[in-house]
């Protein structure tokens, strides 16, 4: 199913047994409960995903079982964060044949290459199968910012049809639609820029937190587009505490600890990454916890 890059596409997190090993059973019930609550699409092996501590074989063990658990329901899209340009070719090729419907691609990892070096990795690896692209632009995260012009560039390319918009600096989003029209669909990827960033003009929303509040997420989004903002502003401020925990170095430590309160998921983390602990801990679990405690009865969408 060709992605459409539009609505809610959780951002889903790889489970671990606590030797580190993969928990598929756990992995895809959360796929499979995303997809009762109303997401318009999966994302599988992204930032909150720990790409970076999967094996090549791992990314496509997963791909499988997501692709097995989802079946023909939404689209599937695995995130590609490679050191090389040959791995990263030769993984996208893999990922087709294993099922994905679509690639969230990031820049080159480690190296932050310059404008030219990350036009040549994306055209490169973006012309190796059929499948269409989104760019992650998230220079915070990872150094290496795909400006306007570069954008220009990529719009020459028609496997290129989204973008992941993570700059953080809703500002830009606009910018970007002032230059570039409709040519690409943007979603937003930052938690506590959302509803913000749908409202002025985002055609969808890359989540984390919907990990763990599925149904929140999505209605936050139905009632953006259904013009009904002043519902759902409400939920987004009840929301926003615990969209906060997404941005953050430990963002994968704290969703997983708020799948945990809500039965979807597990603590368990992969090294270097470790489970809080202490003050920090006690922290994100009061966040949690407190949220929790003044959950609100959604509207109908």
């Amino acid at each position: 199913m060709k992605p459409s890059w539009i609505g809610v596409y959780p951002a889903v997190t790889t489970k671990f047994f606590e030797d580190e090993t993969l928990d598929i059973k756990m992995f895809t019930y959360n796929i499979d409960e995303q997809i009762k609550a109303g997401v318009h699409g999966i994302i599988i092996c992204g930032s909150l995903g720990e790409n970076s501590t999967l094996t090549y074989d791992e990314k496509l063990t997963l791909l499988a079982a997501a692709r097995e658990v989802i079946a023909d329901r939404v689209p599937l899209v695995i995130g590609v964060a490679e050191n090389s340009t040959r791995v990263a070719v030769n993984f996208v090729k893999e990922a087709e044949k294993t099922g994905a419907d679509g690639i969230m691609l990031l820049p080159p990892m480690r190296y932050p290459s310059d404008d030219r070096e990350t036009l040549h990795f994306m055209h490169t690896v973006a012309d190796a199968t059929d499948l269409p692209y989104m760019v992650y632009n998230n220079p915070v995260a990872y150094k290496t910012f795909v400006s306007i012009p570069m954008f220009k560039d990529l719009a020459q390319n028609a496997h290129f049809e989204s973008m992941k918009e993570s700059t953080g600096d809703v500002r830009y989003m606009t910018d970007i639609i002032n230059e570039l029209g409709g040519r690409f669909k943007i979603m937003s990827g930052v938690d506590d820029l959302a509803l913000e960033s749908l409202l002025m003009g985002a055609d969808g929303w890359i989540a984390g937190l919907v990990d763990a509040f599925p149904r929140e997420t999505v209605v936050i989004y139905e009632l953006a587009k259904q013009g009904r903002i002043a519902e759902a502003r409400e939920i987004y401020r009840w929301f926003f505490p615990l969209l906060h925990l997404d941005i953050s170095t430990k963002f994968v430590q704290n969703i997983k600890l708020a799948e945990v309160a809500t039965g979807l998921g597990t603590e368990y983390v992969r090294q270097p990454r470790l489970p809080l602990v202490g003050e920090e801990r006690e922290h994100v679990l009061k966040v949690i916890n407190d949220s929790l405690a003044k959950r609100p009865v959604l509207p109908q969408i």
